[in-house]
C-alpha cells in the first residue's frame, strides 16, 4: 500500500483557492471590518468634535478666573444650558457690562467668569452647538454612503470583466488607509475625507464579496444560508463597533480603536489573496436593464428604507441622549448594543427560516416591526428605555436584510443572466441611499422639528412600504428565460 502523500504548501494553497468556505470567511471578515469602522465612529465623532471645537474654543478664548463670593450671592439665577451663550454674546458685542467686567470697574460683578461652570447634573453645555452639530455629524456620516453610491456601478462592471479577487483586495487596501486616517485626523475636514475614502473601499469589498458568494453558491438554499452567514459578519461589526469605539475612546484614546481595525484589515487583506479568482465568462445584464425591473426595485427599496431608520439614528440618537439623558460617553455607544445583538440573531436565524416561510413574508413583517420600533424610540427616558425599541429595530432589519439579499440573486437567476456583480451593486446602492439620505436629512429634520418627529416620519414610511413586499411572493420569469428552460428540458 503506497504511503499517503504529504501535503505541500503548493497543494494547500491550491485547496485554499478552491475552497468555498475560505471565500465565505474572507467575505465575512470583510463585512465585519467595514461595519465595525462604519459604527465605531458613532459614539466618537460627536463627543470628539464637541471637545475640540466647543470646549477647546471656550477654554482658549476665556481664561478661568475664580468667582468672588459676592458675585455668586448677588447674581440672579439662570439656566446653565443657556448661560454661556448669553455671556458670550454680550462679550462679542462689547456692551457696557462687558467693558466693565474686563476693566474690573463693575461693583456688582467683580471678576465674573466668561463661562459658567459645568452644570451639576453632568449635562454638556452648549445646547445650540449640539443642535447645529446634528447637521455636521450627519453630513460626515453620510459622506461614506454618498461616495459608495457613486462608485458601486463602476465596481459592478469591473467585477463582471475581471472577476472578484482583485476588487476585493483593492477594497482591503483602501479600508486600511481610511482607518489609519481616522486614527490620526484631528479636524472635521480630515475626518470627512477619511469617511469618504472608506466609502470607496467599502464599495469594492462589499460588491465583489457578495457577487462572489452568489457565483459559488448556486443552490438557492445554500446561497441563502451563505448570505445569512456573511450578513452575520455585518451584524457582528455593527454589534461590537459602537460599544468598542465608546469604551476604547473613553479609557484608551481616540486613535486606539482605529489602529486595531487597521491591523485586522491588513491581516484579512493577506488572507484574501487565497480567494478564488473567478472571472465571468458570460456577459451580465446591464445595470439600467436591472433598474427597469420592478421586482428588483421593490427589493432594493425594502433594503433602503429599512436601513434608513438606523442610519438616521446613528448621528442623532447620541446627541439626543446628551441633551435629554445627560449620558456619559460610554453610554452613547452602548445604546446601540441591543440593536446589534438582535440584528446578529435575526440575520442568522432568518437566513435559514426565510427560505421555508417565505422571504417576502419575512421582509413584510420586518419592515412593519422596523416602523413600530422607530416610533417607540422617543418614548425612552433613559438608556434602559432604549433596549426594547433598539432590540426590535435590529431584529427586524436582520429579517429584511437576510431575506432581500438572496432574493436579489434569485431575481437575476429567474429573470436575467446569472451574473451577479451588477445586481449586488444595486443592492449596495440601496444600502448606501439609506445611509446617505438618512444622516444627511436626519440632522436637518431634527433641527427643524425635533428628534421625535424624525422618528415618526421614518417609522410611518417603513410601515407604509411594507405591503409592497407582497409582490415578491411569486415573481414571474422573463419569457426568454422560460423558453431557455423549456429548450433545456427537451434536450
Amino acid at each position: 500500500m503506497p504511503p499517503a502523500a504529504v501535503p505541500t504548501p503548493q497543494s494547500w494553497l491550491a485547496q485554499g483557492r478552491a475552497s468555498r468556505r475560505l471565500a465565505l470567511v474572507v467575505v465575512f471578515v470583510a463585512l465585519l471590518l467595514d461595519n465595525m469602522l462604519l459604527t465605531v465612529v458613532v459614539p466618537i465623532i460627536p463627543t470628539f468634535l464637541y471637545t475640540i471645537e466647543y470646549e477647546g474654543a471656550n477654554s482658549s478664548a476665556a481664561p478661568h478666573q475664580p468667582e468672588s463670593p459676592s458675585s455668586a450671592i448677588e447674581d440672579p439665577p439662570f439656566s446653565p444650558m443657556s448661560s454661556y451663550f448669553d455671556i458670550s454674546t454680550t462679550m462679542t458685542l462689547g456692551s457696557p457690562s462687558t467693558t466693565e467686567l474686563q476693566k474690573g470697574t463693575s461693583a456688582r460683578h467683580p471678576q465674573h467668569p466668561p463661562m459658567s461652570s459645568p452644570p451639576p447634573n453632568g449635562c454638556p453645555q452648549g445646547e445650540e452647538f449640539l443642535t447645529q452639530e446634528n447637521m455636521r455629524v450627519g453630513l460626515l456620516f453620510a459622506s461614506k454612503a454618498l461616495v459608495q453610491l457613486l462608485v458601486n456601478p463602476s465596481v459592478g462592471l469591473l467585477t463582471n470583466r475581471i472577476g472578484y479577487h482583485i476588487p476585493m483586495f483593492i477594497g482591503f487596501v483602501i479600508l486600511f488607509l481610511s482607518t489609519l486616517m481616522f486614527a490620526f485626523s484631528g479636524t472635521y475636514t480630515l475626518l470627512f475625507i477619511a469617511r469618504a475614502l472608506q466609502g470607496v473601499g467599502s464599495s469594492f469589498s462589499s460588491v465583489a464579496g457578495l457577487g462572489m458568494l452568489a457565483s459559488i453558491y448556486t443552490d438557492d438554499f445554500e446561497r441563502g444560508n451563505a448570505m445569512g452567514i456573511a450578513l452575520g459578519g455585518l451584524a457582528l461589526g455593527v454589534l461590537i463597533g459602537a460599544p468598542f469605539g465608546s469604551v476604547m475612546y473613553e479609557f484608551v484614546g481616540k486613535a486606539s480603536p482605529f489602529l486595531v481595525l487597521a491591523f485586522l484589515a491588513l491581516l484579512d487583506g493577506g488572507e484574501g489573496s487565497l480567494n478564488p479568482h473567478l472571472k465571468q465568462s458570460t456577459r451580465g445584464t446591464p445595470v439600467l436593464t436591472l433598474l427597469r425591473d420592478p421586482y428588483v426595485l421593490v427589493a432594493a427599496g425594502a433594503l433602503c428604507f429599512s436601513n434608513m431608520g438606523v442610519a438616521m439614528l446613528e448621528p442623532t440618537l447620541p446627541i439626543w441622549m446628551m441633551q435629554t439623558m445627560c449620558s456619559p460617553k460610554w453610554q452613547l455607544g452602548m445604546a446601540f448594543l441591543p440593536a446589534s445583538i438582535s440584528y446578529l440573531i435575526g440575520t442568522n436565524l432568518f437566513g435559514l427560516l426565510a427560505n421555508k416561510i417565505g422571504r417576502w413574508l419575512c421582509s413584510l413583517i420586518g419592515m412593519a416591526v422596523v416602523g413600530i420600533s422607530l416610533l417607540c424610540v422617543p418614548l425612552a427616558r433613559n438608556i434602559y428605555g432604549l433596549i426594547g425599541p433598539n432590540g426590535g429595530l435590529g431584529f427586524a432589519i436582520g429579517m429584511v436584510d437576510s431575506s432581500m439579499m438572496p432574493i436579489m440573486g434569485y431575481l437575476v437567476d429567474l429573470r436575467h443572466t446569472s451574473v451577479y456583480g451588477n445586481v449586488y451593486a444595486i443592492a449596495d446602492v440601496a444600502f448606501c441611499m439609506g445611509f446617505a439620505i438618512g444622516p444627511s436629512t436626519g440632522g436637518a429634520i431634527v433641527r427643524a422639528i425635533g428628534f421625535p418627529w424624525l422618528m415618526v416620519i421614518i417609522g410611518v414610511t417603513n410601515i407604509a412600504y411594507a405591503p409592497l413586499c407582497w409582490y415578491l411572493r411569486s415573481p414571474p420569469a422573463k419569457e426568454e428565460k422560460i423558453v431557455s428552460v423549456l429548450y433545456c428540458l427537451k434536450a
